[in-house]
C-alpha cells in the first residue's frame, strides 16, 4: 500500500464492519499511518482472511454483531486494554435490503435499523467517554441515500437518514468537549453490497455519476482518515458526500 504521513502514530482506533469493503480499506489506511487498530467484524473467519498478511503488533481482531447490546462495551474495553486508550471510532458496519414499504418485511426493516442505526448508537455510546479523554473523533459511514431518496430502498434510506441526523445531533452535544463527529456519504462503491448488481444496474449508476464510475473502497477510506485526523480539526457535524459529483446535479439529464 502507498505510504502516508504518520498522522495517527500511537493512536488507538476502532473500525466496525472491518472484514471487507470500506471497513477493510479503512483499517489498512489507518495502519499505514501508524495507528493501532481494533477491527470488528461479524465473522471471525472473514476477518482473519482479510488481514492474514498484516503484522498483528498494531492490530487486534474482534468478531460479533454490532446490534448485540453487550458487544460495544467489550470492544471498547479491549481497545483500551490492548492499546492504552481510545482516540477514534469509525462506525462503518452496515447492510441493505431493497423494497418499497409494501414489499419490505418487518424483519428486514428491523434488521437494517438494528445494524445501521442501533449498532452505531451502541458503539458511540460505549466509546464517547474514552474518546472525550483524548479529544478524539467519531466518523460514521452514512450514504448519499441518507441525504436523498432512492427508489425501492425505503428501509436503507430511513436508516441512513437516521445516521445523518445522529451525526449532527452528536456534533452539537460534544463539540464543547473537544470531540468531533462527522460522516462520509458515499455513492456507489465497489463492495459486497454491489457485487450482486447486474451490468445494466451498474451502467445506470455510472450514467448518473459525473466521474463515470463508482468509488473504490480506498477512496472512501482516504476521506474517513481525513475527517478523523487533526487536518480536519475545524470540521464538525458534516455529512460529506464522497460521490464523484453525483450530488452536484439537480437531477436533470445530461444534454
Amino acid at each position: 500500500m502507498e505510504s502516508h504521513l504518520n498522522r495517527f502514530g500511537g493512536m488507538s482506533i476502532i473500525v466496525t464492519g472491518a472484514a471487507s469493503g470500506i471497513g477493510k480499506a479503512t483499517v489498512e489506511r489507518f495502519l499505514s499511518e501508524g495507528a493501532q487498530v481494533t477491527a470488528l467484524g461479524h465473522h471471525r473467519e472473514k476477518l482473519e482472511k482479510a488481514f492474514a498478511d498484516q503484522d498483528m503488533d498494531r492490530l487486534q481482531l474482534m468478531d460479533g454483531d454490532v446490534a448485540e447490546p453487550d458487544l460495544a462495551a467489550k470492544v471498547v474495553a479491549a481497545a483500551v486494554e490492548r492499546f492504552g486508550g481510545l482516540d477514534i471510532l469509525i462506525n462503518n458496519a452496515g447492510m441493505g435490503k431493497g423494497g418499497t414499504i409494501e414489499e419490505l418485511s418487518l424483519e428486514d426493516w428491523n434488521r437494517q435499523m438494528a445494524v445501521n442505526v442501533t449498532g452505531y448508537f451502541l458503539m458511540a455510546k460505549a466509546a464517547i467517554a474514552k474518546i472525550r479523554e483524548r479529544k478524539g473523533a467519531i466518523v460514521m459511514t452514512s450514504s448519499v441515500s441518507g441525504l436523498g431518496g432512492d427508489w425501492n430502498f425505503v428501509g436503507y434510506n430511513a436508516s441512513k437518514g437516521a445516521v445523518t441526523n445522529m451525526v449532527r445531533a452528536m456534533a452539537l452535544d460534544h463539540a464543547g468537549e473537544g470531540v468531533r463527529i462527522n460522516a462520509v456519504c458515499p455513492s456507489m462503491t465497489k463492495t459486497g453490497m454491489t457485487e450482486g448488481m447486474s451490468d445494466d444496474t451498474i451502467a445506470k449508476f455510472q450514467q448518473r455519476i459525473p466521474t463515470g464510475r463508482g468509488a473504490n473502497p480506498e477512496e472512501i477510506a482516504a476521506v474517513i482518515a481525513f475527517l478523523a485526523s487533526k487536518d480536519a480539526v475545524f470540521v464538525n457535524g458534516v455529512n460529506l458526500p464522497v460521490d464523484g459529483g453525483l450530488s452536484a446535479s439537480n437531477g436533470q439529464p445530461a444534454l
